[in-house]
């Protein structure tokens, strides 16, 4: 085994595509709430837009450099577009028979309507029209398309019409061409007064229903919709870059007109206007996708904020920690003992008051906080905006490269710079994907310090969603681990020895390494050898390899892994003893957990990494030990419970596909939904905490011998 050969490895490419293809199985699920499955043929839609702008456009610049490499599974760049097209054709052909066939009929039927322009009757017609000539007409720019007009540079993902026109006063037909690019920044579901239940019509089609007004004395004999998907990719030469911030903000304007990687059309577009669109664009036919219906399906997104209860998931409060509870301020309860939180089931507003109270604490004299994603209108940023204003001396790492959220990072760098914080960017060449928040606090007469560590990003709109996992500790050596760290992404230190904390690029992965050979050796002394590891991606080669390495020597390894898993389970002499498995359902999988029983006294950590080349070498990063007993076993328990998941787990198999139990062969009893069991106990837990208060109150007033 010291030299892996590419069948011991799928494909990264096309193990995201399954993972997308299981995102697709939930909105075909027909067991699911009517607008959770709306939720997750949106999701699948932005996924793939994701894919296309970043992993995609990857292989077709290495394609036109003539790059000939293979990928460590054997496929050329080149062989690897041609397997993704003739994956994802069947996927989005899937997709939009669930949404025609499935989807639209379920809406109808609990009266929510998306109506064609035709639908309407002669007064809404009427005052769509005066929105059109009020709002839609003084934007809309048309295009003509001859010698003298190229192709017009679109949007990345805006919609577009391509029109053909005739000249009625001419004798010959010209078919003369032109391109209307619907604008983005306009709502694309209008909502319709006075009719029953909800209505909605597309943005497009009222365009189309009016879009002669653009062309008078002209003759629209067709007219398509499309949409074209860019390069997305930042391409930065940060050494050579005077300003970092400035950087980013040209490269992100340069991202709306990168090349183009993918074209949606209409699936009824004739040919010739097709081959026209595929010549102009310079596309080749792997990168036309022909929908039957709206094209980004992403957009769905707006329906499920309609407030309709009965068809989503049912709700939750998450619960506060009672540890928190039991004290007047989150200092003294973290001072206590070391305390985990695990997201969504508890609630994010822990950590959002723990940065309101050090805010507002005139004992509190640093805050420091590494700031990856945050949402808007963001409580975290407020709370650091008035600690500077109160003097505190409040540190940002602000990760400016953070995908897709540079241009809001951007924006929240200059306002706390403004507000006076001091904003730093990390460290060159690296991307700072580390969850860590730092207060300093004089207590005692001393300076303690007080630390929150995360799988997940200080964003309470995420925090909703996503499966995380949190610790807040006051452990000495954690705290000087994290000072250390800060020092490293802000100053000139070197530092890269660190007394608990695994940080990548330069103590990650060669420790994991040595976990895994601590159980191989282990199992051989004991025969109790035992891993499972919990994580969003597998993809690192080195890890894979030693992973097969503990199989092969017997130890028992169980992977839950949410997306891209290249380590190929389940195959004699080699993986015989690993399963994986994948679980996507109402949360998104997020939290980062590593087990080794390490002959009964595990060694367990978590922290902002996944096992990737990326995360090791190109990020700074953070796994921590989980040093408190009582919080080991709760992390044991989660992990315990992911895997007695039958209903929302895929099993991976070794040919590369995944696959669930059936449902009709769990006995009812017997069903468990991992994710609905931790929300069932947080609202038993709920209840109890209800009833205790309610018992309280009652024997203040049974004191006060208001009641008999």
């Amino acid at each position: 085994m010291n030299k892996l050969k590419s069948e011991y490895f799928f494909n990264r490419e096309l193990s995201w595509i399954e993972f997308n293809r299981r995102v697709l199985e939930e909105a075909g699920d027909r067991t699911q709430p009517l607008l959770e499955r709306v939720k997750f043929l949106s999701i699948f839609s932005t996924n793939l837009d994701e894919f296309f702008m970043i992993r995609v456009s990857g292989l077709k610049r290495q394609v036109y450099s003539g790059v000939n490499e293979t990928s460590s599974d054997g496929l050329t760049a080149q062989e690897q577009r041609e397997i993704i097209y003739s994956e994802l054709v069947p996927q989005v052909k899937e997709q939009y028979r669930i949404f025609n066939e499935e989807v639209i009929p379920g809406l109808e039927d609990s009266g929510i309507k998306i109506l064609k322009y035709g639908d309407l009757d002669d007064a809404s017609r009427k005052n769509l029209d005066r929105y059109f000539d009020e709002v839609l007409y003084p934007v809309l720019t048309p295009i003509a398309m001859d010698n003298v007009h190229p192709f017009p540079n679109l949007v990345n993902r805006t919609l577009a019409f391509v029109l053909v026109l005739d000249d009625p006063e001419t004798e010959v037909i010209e078919n003369k061409l032109s391109v209307l690019q619907i604008p983005g920044n306009i709502p694309r579901f209008i909502r319709l007064e006075n009719t029953e239940g909800i209505s909605v019509l597309l943005l497009e089609d009222l365009i189309e229903a009016n879009i002669s007004k653009l062309f008078p004395g002209m003759v629209i004999t067709h007219c398509y919709a499309f949409r074209i998907t860019r390069n997305a990719d930042l391409e930065l030469e940060e050494e050579e870059a005077d300003d970092l911030l400035t950087l980013i903000e040209e490269e992100v304007k340069k991202r709306r007109l990168g090349v183009i990687v993918r074209l949606e059309v209409e699936e009824k577009i004739p040919d010739q206007i097709l081959e026209f669109l595929i010549e102009d664009l310079e596309l080749d036919n792997t990168e036309v996708y022909k929908v039957d219906g709206p094209i980004n399906l992403g957009d769905l997104m707006y329906l499920y904020g309609i407030d309709r209860r009965e068809l989503k998931d049912e709700g939750y409060a998450p619960r506060i920690s009672s540890y928190f509870l039991e004290e007047d301020n989150f200092f003294k309860a973290i001072r206590k003992r070391d305390i985990m939180l695990h997201h969504p089931f508890h609630s994010f507003s822990s950590v959002t008051e723990f940065v309101a109270q050090a805010a507002e604490d005139k004992n509190v004299f640093a805050i420091k906080l590494i700031l990856y994603r945050t949402g808007g209108d963001s409580p975290i940023i407020k709370s650091l905006i008035t600690a500077a204003e109160n003097g505190k001396q409040v540190t940002a790492v602000v990760e400016l490269k953070a995908r897709f959220d540079e241009e809001n990072n951007i924006v929240w760098a200059k306002k706390l710079e403004n507000a006076g914080v001091h904003v730093v960017y990390g460290i060159s060449g690296l991307k700072t994907h580390s969850k860590m928040l730092l207060v300093v606090r004089k207590e005692g007469g001393k300076m303690a310090r007080h630390l929150h560590l995360s799988t997940g990003n200080y964003n309470q709109t995420t925090a909703k969603i996503y499966t995380d996992i949190g610790l807040f500790t006051c452990s000495e050596d954690f705290c000087k681990d994290a000072s250390d760290l800060f020092n490293y992404l802000t100053g000139f230190s070197k530092q890269k020895e660190y007394s608990k904390f695994l940080v990548a690029p330069y103590t990650m992965r060669k420790p994991l390494i040595n976990a895994i050979e601590n159980e191989i050796e282990c199992h051989g002394k004991h025969g109790n050898g035992r891993i499972i590891i919990k994580a969003n991606s597998l993809v690192d080669d080195k890890v894979i390899k030693k992973l097969y390495q503990a199989s092969c020597a017997g130890v028992k390894i169980d992977l839950i892994i949410r997306g891209i898993c290249r380590l190929r389970p389940g195959v004699k002499d080699m993986s015989a003893n690993i399963s994986v498995r994948s679980i996507v359902g109402r949360f998104l999988e997020h939290s980062r957990i590593l087990y080794f029983h390490n002959n009964g006294s595990p060694v367990i950590y978590s922290g902002s990494a996944d096992i990737m080349q990326r995360n090791f070498d190109r990020r700074v990063e953070i796994l921590y030990p989980i040093m408190h007993p009582k919080i080991k076993e709760d992390l044991i328990e989660i992990l315990e419970f992911y895997l007695k998941d039958n209903v929302k787990a895929r099993l991976l198999g070794p040919e590369g596909s995944y696959s669930r139990i059936p449902p009709e062969q769990i006995p009812e009893k017997e069903r468990f939904n991992v994710q609905e069991h931790f929300v069932s106990i947080v609202k038993k837990k709920y209840a109890a905490e209800i009833k205790k208060e309610y018992l309280k109150k009652l024997k203040k007033l049974k004191k006060k011998k208001i009641l008999h």
